[in-house]
């Protein structure tokens, strides 16, 4: 019995899995992460209800994992693999990265829960990448050892943002002078949509639509964000999408090139599917292409977007039985 978990700052997904190919779960249930001071509160909780217990535990979590401890990025959380295997009363604890997760979940997936955004070359051979966009930006790669594609970490998100244009640049100088580092994830998360909005309406550059800022106090300002625009009901709205989506492309562009990912870039996280038109119609692919003398090569990587919400469940599941049959 597997004990996996999906750990991010918005929500923590725990699931019980009698079997993690067939998917077969006896428990799963989803928590609001700031409502709980700890990991291990939400665990005892989710335990405490069923009277099955875990043989072996494995979590995705947003953030770096070093000695199976996990410093979490949007939590004031300390997860420390050993204090879990104690609550559990088990010896096989791991604590992986969320987008290592992800990235272990796609071999879990069926065919309708994929979307090609770009067919390229699908019998193409060779490392993958993963790029996620939601509540902050994951980014985690697949090495191909000419057999298996072994997922590993990355914390890329967190690199310098670089612009490719006279307006991104001005982006860029108008988030400097609110924060002393300028990520990616500052622009490429939901709270990063909310910054390109906010660049042409404090920069008055645009007006803002008195409406909008009423529905911004009751409403998710992203969620808002991409319903003004992608309706068309606020030209502002869907510019702030359409550089969104632009840079999205060129960062996704950057990890094919940086991992030599060949055998294809997934794209992850909450935000993609709800895209799926702007990904598809919008500049995400010409980003994405746009890179001199390597545009003819990254037009043959197949690009996929994740439909599947709980992908990082079942990669944190399948992660814990790939390290059982390694200890068979």
């Amino acid at each position: 019995m597997i004990l996996a978990g999906d750990i991010g700052g918005t929500k923590t997904e725990l699931a019980l899995f009698e079997n993690v190919k067939t998917r077969k779960i006896i428990k799963q249930e989803k928590f609001p992460s700031k409502d709980y001071k700890s990991l291990e509160e939400i665990i005892q909780k989710f335990i405490s209800s069923s009277s099955i217990s875990p043989t072996q535990a494995c979590f995705g979590i947003a953030g770096p994992i070093e000695n199976n401890i996990c410093y979490t990025t949007n939590l004031p959380w300390i997860i420390d693999g050993k204090k879990i295997e104690t609550l559990l009363n088990i010896s096989s604890v791991f604590l992986i990265n969320d987008l290592e997760a992800n990235a272990w979940g796609i071999p879990c997936l069926k065919e309708n829960e994929l979307y090609v955004l770009a067919e390229g070359n699908k019998n193409q051979k060779g490392n993958r990448a993963l790029i996620s966009a939601g509540t902050g930006l994951g980014e985690a790669g697949l090495y191909y050892d000419g057999k298996n594609h072994i997922p590993f970490a990355s914390e890329g998100g967190h690199c310098n943002f670089a612009p490719t244009n006279e307006e991104e640049i001005e982006i860029l100088r108008f988030l400097q002078h609110k924060h002393k580092h300028v990520s990616y994830e500052r622009l490429l998360c939901g709270a990063g949509l909310l910054n390109i909005y906010l660049f042409f309406i404090e920069e008055k550059k645009e007006k803002e639509l008195p409406e909008l800022l009423e529905k911004f106090t009751i409403t998710d300002p992203a969620q808002c964000i991409y319903e003004y625009g992608s309706t068309g009901k606020c030209p502002v709205c869907k510019k702030a999408i359409e550089i969104f989506i632009s840079i999205y492309g060129s960062e996704a562009g950057n990890m094919a090139l940086k991992f030599l990912a060949l055998g294809g870039i997934y794209i992850g996280g909450g935000i993609a599917p709800k895209m799926l038109n702007e990904l598809k119609e919008g500049p995400f692919l010409k980003s994405f292409t746009q890179k001199g003398r390597f545009n003819k090569l990254l037009s043959t990587i197949r690009i996929q977007v994740i439909l599947n919400p709980h992908t990082a469940l079942l990669g944190a599941g399948n992660y814990a039985e790939y390290q059982k049959n390694k200890l068979l």
